[in-house]
Parts: C-alpha cells; structure tokens; sequence
C-alpha cells in the first residue's frame, strides 16, 4: 500500500476483525441466555411442584443437570392420618413421571438420580418404589374396581404389557386409575402410574378396609333357671342387708367383725393387675376382633370394646384407632412347622370374600382347595356320631349290623324258657318234698348259668355288631362337605354350643348362618389358642385320611372322642368350599399371582 492510501492496517483490523469477533462470540451468548432461561424455568416448575433438587449449569456446552432425591412411599396410616389419606395431595407435580404426587404418601429418600437435559419438557422426575400390594389396596380402599382384562394379560404377558393398559378403574369403570408405565429408568421393575381424581373417592374411614376381616363375637348365653332364681332373690338379700345395717350394734353377732376381716384380707389377695386382665379378656370375649391378612398370614388383630369403634363402624369416632386393643396373635402366624397359620389365614380369606370385599392378598393354598373340593365324610359315620338320622342316609348298613333279628331271637328264647320253667315246676310238683327241694335247686342253678350264658353272648354279639356296623360305616357313602357342615351346624346349635338353640329356623338361610358360625369360630380361634391348636389338629388328621384313602378306625375314634371340634373343622372346610367356587375367583387369581410376581414397583 502506498502512503496515499485512503485506510490503513488498523483501519482494516478494525472494520473487519471486529464483526468477526463478535459473530464468534455471538453462540456462547446464546448459549448463555437460553441455559440460564431454561434454568430458571426448571427451578421454576421445581418450586411448583414442591420438589427440592440441586441445579448446576454449563453455559459454554449448553447442558443443565438436575439431581432430584429418589423416594421409596407408602400409603399414609388410615387411622392417625385419615385426613391426608382420603384427600389429594395440594400441590401435585406436573412433571413427567410424578404422578404419584397426587396422594399423599410417607416418604423415604433412598437415593439420588442426576439428570442431564436441555430443554425443560427434558426433565423427568424420578419414579417411586413401593410395595404392590400396598397401591392396590390403597387404591381398593379408595373405590377403584379391578380391570379383569389388565391383570390377565400383565399375568401372561409380565413386562410386555402395552404401556397404557389399565389395571385398575375408577369406581363408575370409564376412566383409568392405574395404567402400565413405559420402562425408562424402571430397572426392570414394572412400571406403573396412576390417575386419580377427587369424586372418585367413593369409600370412607366408616368401611371395613381392604385385606381386613371383622370376626364377630359369639352371642351371650341364655340365662339358666339358677341365674334366673340368683336374679330373683337378689332384692330379698338386699332387703335383709338394710335389715341388718338397721338393727343397733348391741344385737349384731359377734362373728361379723371376723366375717369382715376375712372378707377384706380375701379382697386384698386378688392383685389388680390379675383384675384387670380378666376384665380386659371378657371384654375381649364380647367384642368383635379386627384382623388383617396379607399374603404371609395374619399380621394384625385389633378388638374393639365399648369405647372404641371398630374400621368400618359408621359411629367410629375421629381418635378410634387409638383405643384398639392389639392381641396375641403368635400361635396363627404362618409357620414353616406348624399348619395353624395357613388354616386360619384360609378360612378368614373364605370368610372375608364377598361380592363386594374381596381379600385379594392371601392365596389359598392350592392343598386345602383340593382338600374343601373332595368327599371324604362317609354318612354312616355321621349316624354313629349322631348328627344324622339313620333313615336320611343312603342304605349302608346290613341286617346283621343293625341288629332287627335279635328282637325275634330273644322272644323266641324267652318263649321256650318259659314253657321248660314250667314243665319242670309241674314235674317238681309229683316229687317228694326231699327230691323237690332238689331238682328247685338244680333248676334255679341252671336258669342263673342261662342267664349268665346269655349275657355273654349277648355282650358278645352287640360287640360284634358295633364293629360290624363301624366297618361298614367307614366304607357308606361319602357326603360332600357342604352337606357335612349343614349337619354339624344344626347339631352344634341344638347343643347349645353356638349361643343358638333347637328353636332356630336353620331352613330359612343356611348359607348365612354358616358364615356367621364361622366367624364365631375364627373369633375364638384368635383368643384361644388351646382350642385353635385342638381345631387345627383336626383339620390336619381330616386331611390326611382324605389324601390317604379314606376314614380309619383310629379317625373314627379321635372323632368320638371330640366330635365338637370336629363339628367346628367342618364349618371352615365348608366356607373355604364356597370360597373356592367364587364368582371372582378368576380375578383374584390373577390378581394374586400378579402380587406375588412383583413384589415391588416403580411409581410414575
């Protein structure tokens, strides 16, 4: 360039270097402005969801990671926390995967997960883990019904379920409460999310909660004639005691200040402790028990008595839950040793399962279904324990057995006695006195010895036909076990043994009166432990002749020897029959297998 230039060197750096400059910069600038505006919407839609998460930025690359806190949840307690656990929650999370934001739940960090997006529709909030059962019977306690297509084909299907595909439904059935999730960020778990809305909500706090049975207490006894008679001369003795306080001190015996010393030395030995656990077991005897069953057993048996109102009670008062009695439970937990756990856990399932409460958690197992389902009560055994008439029963027994020709025989014996009697006294008659004396002598020896004779034999034979008719008993036909129960049922109450008594009209509704019978029996089961271990004992020797080929004399006699458990084993072999042969029973299959596959879910 020559010195009558126009522009220099400077000039050129200024005009051209410097747009250059800034065009290079002008991305970071970008960059900038929208990481720290998509930042600040990302905290922004953090505080609205109430979520507290760590955010750092990378203007230069465009990058912001988000570390959100990883929850484990479960339902809020339906007693102490009924206020939060039959409402929605404020502030749901309008983020992606936070749909278990809706309920309010009891959380627990268990982790950390950092996210790197971009854009703020990038974020994700991380899914939930909680315990399967606990969702489904959160969200049956709220008034969703069941989906019996979803839970076939995620039984089928696992994994591979189409995302989308409803479990459960809202109470009317057209909106979908539980839906499968995709998989991101699952880690193999089934991925779940949920959808609820406030007039979904149909139950409250006043209804019996789901995997919850209530037991029935046994109705009081009829008040005997000596109660009556107690009842009665009760006013008489107080009006002697006014009589006496009365009377002046000289004409008082002088063994009353003893009687009174005794009686508060006898008054001072009864400990209060002792008292007090009688009156809590009688109370405990009159009110009805609260249990829960979940697929290990039962876990909790609550009584309720007079100042606290049961799960379920309409006039359950706000603080209830506070007063209920927890109970000894120990000896009907499920045990790998012992079958009394799996017994009752089967017949409160049997007992529980309506048309409108269904226990969906504990599964039967599939021994004691087979077990209810077969005939193994031969009828002849059912007339040798009297609880059936002979003439109700199909033939089974012979003529020897039933002994009709003895009669004939014994008339025909007395018949021919008679006339040799009174041949030999007409020939003792034409004898002399000395030769009299003698043959009266020989004749009434050998009548005694006829007599004796015949008592043997008779002895002998009556043993005869009872084991004949035993035998046979053992082989009669086999009644089922619905039938069995029907029979025991009535004979129990004409005993007096379920508060009930010969004037009850057991035709109207039997299947009513079963239930209720059985409910009686699972309420003792829980407070008598001796007797659930006779009962439970039974069952175990019922099913093992049903599985070995049938009834044997050593049966027989154990049944003789307590028929009135075996009365009771069958009124819950015969509810878990009817349980068995549910409307619902496919659905709860399902349902159960499904539990027992996933333990644990993703909640999103």
């Amino acid at each position: 360039m020559t010195d009558s230039s126009d522009h220099s060197a400077t000039d050129i750096i200024t005009y051209i270097g410097v747009p250059l400059a800034v065009l290079g910069v002008l991305p970071i600038l970008y960059n900038t402005i929208a990481t720290l505006a998509a930042l600040s919407r990302i905290k922004r839609l953090l505080r609205h969801s109430r979520l507290t998460g760590l955010t750092r930025s990378d203007v230069v690359n465009r990058v912001i990671e988000v570390e959100l806190p990883r929850y484990a949840v479960r339902p809020m307690d339906r007693f102490s926390d009924r206020a939060e656990y039959w409402s929605l929650s404020r502030h749901p999370s309008s983020i992606p995967g936070g749909s278990w934001t809706t309920f309010n739940w009891r959380t627990n960090v268990i982790g950390l997960k950092t996210q790197r997006v971009e854009y703020v529709d990038q974020l994700r909030q991380p899914q939930v883990e909680m315990a399967f059962d606990e969702l489904v019977c959160y969200l049956l306690d709220l008034g969703a019904v069941p989906d019996p297509h979803g839970w076939r084909l995620l039984r089928s299907t696992g994994l591979w379920t189409p995302v989308g595909c409803a479990l459960m439904m809202s109470p009317d059935g057209k909106e979908k409460a539980l839906t499968i999730a995709p998989l991101d960020g699952s880690d193999g778990h089934l991925s779940l999310a949920v959808s609820w809305a406030g007039p979904w909500t149909t139950r409250d706090y006043s209804q019996l909660p789901p995997y919850w049975v209530r037991l029935p207490p046994p109705p009081p006894p009829a008040p005997s004639a000596e109660d009556e008679q107690s009842t009665e001369d009760e006013p008489d003795a107080t009006k002697a005691e006014s009589s006496k306080e009365s009377q002046p001190p000289a004409e008082r015996t002088s063994s009353e200040p003893l009687r009174q010393e005794e009686d508060a030395s006898s008054t001072s030995l009864h400990k209060p402790s002792l008292d007090s656990a009688r009156d809590q077991a009688a109370s405990n005897a009159r009110h009805p028990i609260t249990c829960q069953i979940s697929a290990d057993g039962i876990i909790t048996a609550l009584s309720q008595n007079a100042s606290s109102s049961r799960p379920g009670s309409s006039s359950a008062p706000n603080n209830s839950a506070l007063h209920l009695e927890s109970l000894y439970i120990e000896h009907l937990r499920l045990r790998s040793s012992k079958s009394d756990g799996a017994w009752f856990a089967s017949a409160a399932t049997a007992y529980g399962t309506t048309s409108q409460t269904i226990l969906w958690n504990y599964r039967i197992p599939d021994g004691v279904l087979a077990f209810a389902r077969r005939e193994s009560v031969p009828c002849g055994v059912l007339v040798l324990l009297g609880v059936v008439e002979e003439g109700d029963t199909p033939e089974w027994a012979s003529e020897g057995a039933k002994g009709d020709g003895d009669r004939v025989r014994d008339l025909e014996r007395f018949g021919r006695r008679q006339r040799e009697q009174m041949a030999a006294m007409q020939k003792e008659a034409r004898m002399a006195p000395a030769q009299k004396a003698e043959a009266v002598r020989e004749r009434v020896r050998r009548e005694n010895e006829e007599r004796m004779q015949d008592m043997r034999d008779k002895m002998r034979q009556d043993s005869e036909r009872r084991e004949t008719r035993r035998m046979e008993a053992l082989q009669s036909p086999k009644w089922d076990t619905k039938l069995v129960a029907e029979h025991n049922l009535r004979w129990l109450r004409a005993r007096g043994e379920l508060g009930g008594g010969t004037d009850t009209n057991m035709d109207t509704e039997p299947a009513t009166l079963l239930k209720e019978a059985v409910g009686m029996v699972l309420h003792r089961m829980v407070l008598d432990g001796e007797f659930a271990g006779r009962l439970c004992r039974m069952l175990d020797l019922w099913r093992a002749w049903a599985e070995n080929g049938g009834m044997r004399k050593t049966d027989l006699g154990a049944l003789l020897e307590d028929q009135v458990t075996f009365a009771y084993a069958t009124l819950l072999v015969a509810i878990i029959k009817d349980t068995a042969t549910a409307l619902e029973g496919t659905v709860s299959m399902d349902l159960q297998e499904c539990l027992r596959m996933w333990r644990t879910i993703r909640l999103g």
